[in-house]
């Protein structure tokens, strides 16, 4: 097998496929122009996404977390993608560089009915709370099984300062995965101590489409990726030879029409098996979001079609189920005038950019928002402002707006918001909210046995790889830009028999420093 001769296909454009293909060329010895990338939308990310509307207005579905304390795949990649920023630095420079300059330390993480400040300080633990906490964190992932958050900790921790801040901040809700949540318990614990204030996150100079999205793309088309938009996987075709399951053949639908793309045995496919915005739909000022599902987007077809007695391929039924369970909404607000970024900068005490999350603790939706630093868009007018705002619970009728928040549209949201900020409505005159659902963004949050998430490489595939958030890799965390470039590093490697060390996961909690400090903060 030649690394310049061999061919890959890489299905789905989301970070996880372009991750892998930059680890292809850099690690893998293998030509740009050897590799395509299929992607069913008309641009690449995935989930990373963000764009200008006709109308002027902004819409962007969200955006993962940062840390520089963790993410070292994440990190590894980014250190060799030139900025299209800034000339002559990486992205990870970049993004280094303008953390050190906007310093993140939430004044106002949490903000009751009454509209005052919560003191985040304390994490307001009982004892019996922080036993039941160190029991499930202390519990092997083989006890907790298919366990649900809600059956280890009692109805009284879920009224605690450390769980709104947990779970806003990470997207938990109660009945999702005891182990994903343990994970994360272990993966951050040196976040633990400094939750209130968030002052670990790390944020991209501009959304995370202008930021990480287009500089891996610019790479990769430099290096000769193909890339082909609006186009549909339709099929994957396999065999069995010598004993594994081999791809031979991708049926494709594109905007020229329906093509057949040969696979050789050694050609590798990377498959994003599932999407966690899938099936997702935005509504407008006028109009709710629509209410897909997957038999809308057709999304999990492949991987249901593939997983079909073949154990180690997986299982998607315990992440596609339940859309009520793995739901929830975001909205972007497009402001033509700085005064609503005026009143929640003195409201708050931080200027955009520093802030983080503010979430309203006692609204039915538990909805939160965050300002980001202006401007949030590459070519964004200067006298335009963006907030970014979700809310967990979208199936509770509103606190001002008679509607659960699914039924509602981007005006009926704005009203929402207005009433927890106890602002005029004229603040929001000229604003336009555009909602965005997604039914499916927590779904690897639900509860699932070890054997549900194949690997990356699972043991009786020759050629092709699964890369996305519903892959296991042990110890890591889901919904995280790392999981995606973790995967795609693990499949890789294997793939090609790169002889390289991957990363390894820091340790956070096996420090001394960070289990004391989190001790000392449980009892605050």
């Amino acid at each position: 097998m030649s690394k310049e001769t061999i061919k890959a296909y890489c299905l789905g454009g989301g970070l996880g496929s372009l991750a892998a293909a930059a680890f292809m060329i850099r690690d893998g010895g293998m030509l740009g122009s050897q590799i395509t990338i299929f992607e069913k939308l008309p641009s690449l990310g995935g989930c990373l996404d963000g764009a200008r509307l006709e109308d002027g207005s902004y819409s962007l579905r969200g955006g993962r977390m940062l840390t520089t304390d963790a993410y070292e795949c994440f990190w590894g990649l980014f250190q060799d993608i030139p900025s299209i920023h800034n000339k002559g630095m990486s992205v990870k420079e970049e993004t280094i560089a303008f953390n050190k300059k906007h310093i993140a330390h939430s004044k106002a993480r949490l903000v009751d009915k009454n509209r005052h400040i919560v003191d985040t300080a304390t994490m307001n633990f009982t004892m019996h709370d922080r036993l039941e906490f160190l029991t499930l964190l202390e519990a092997s992932e083989e006890k907790l099984g298919t366990s649900k958050i809600t059956d280890w900790l009692s109805p009284e921790f879920f009224t605690t300062n450390f769980w709104y801040m947990w779970q806003t901040t990470f997207a938990f809700e109660p009945w999702h995965s005891a182990v994903e949540f343990k994970r994360y318990l272990h993966r951050f614990m040196n976040e633990f101590p400094r939750i209130n204030t968030l002052a670990g996150v790390k944020r991209t100079e501009y959304n995370q489409y202008d930021s990480l999205v287009r500089p891996l793309q610019a790479w990769l088309q430099e290096k000769g990726v193909n890339f082909e938009l609006a186009t549909t996987v339709d099929d994957i075709a396999v065999e069995e030879i010598d004993g594994k399951v081999t791809v031979i053949s991708v049926s494709v639908i594109g905007p020229k029409g329906a093509k057949q793309v040969v696979v050789a045995p050694d050609d590798l496919v990377i498959f994003q098996n599932g999407s966690m915005v899938d099936a997702s739909s935005i509504g407008s000022m006028e109009q709710a979001p629509a209410k897909k599902t997957k038999a809308d987007s057709k999304g999990w077809t492949l991987w249901e079609k593939l997983a079909k007695g073949r154990p180690d391929f997986g299982n998607p039924a315990p992440f596609n189920t339940s859309i009520p369970e793995s739901f929830w909404e975001s909205f972007t607000v497009t402001f033509k005038t700085s005064e609503f970024f005026d009143k929640l900068e003195k409201m708050s005490g931080n200027k955009a950019g520093t802030g983080g999350l503010v979430t309203f603790k006692d609204s039915s939706w538990l909805m939160s928002v965050v300002l980001y630093n202006q401007p949030h868009f590459i070519g964004q007018p200067d006298d335009v402002f963006i907030l970014w705002g979700y809310a967990l619970y979208g199936n509770r009728v509103g606190d001002f707006v008679p509607k659960t928040m699914i039924e509602c549209n981007g005006q009926e949201i704005l009203t929402e918001l207005a009433g927890h900020f106890n602002f005029d409505d004229s603040v929001f005159e000229d604003a336009v909210c555009v909602p965005c659902r997604m039914p499916y963004i927590t779904s690897m949050f639900m509860p699932r046995a070890n054997s549900d998430r194949p690997k990356p490489v699972p043991a009786s595939s020759k050629n092709l790889a699964f890369v996305s958030q519903f892959v296991e890799i042990p110890d890591d965390v889901v919904f995280t830009v790392e999981y995606s470039v973790r995967a795609a590093q693990t499949a890789v490697y294997q793939l090609l028999n790169i002889d390289r060390e991957i990363p390894k996961i820091t340790k956070h909690d096996k420090s001394p420093k960070v289990l004391l400090d989190s001790v000392i903060k449980s009892f605050a």
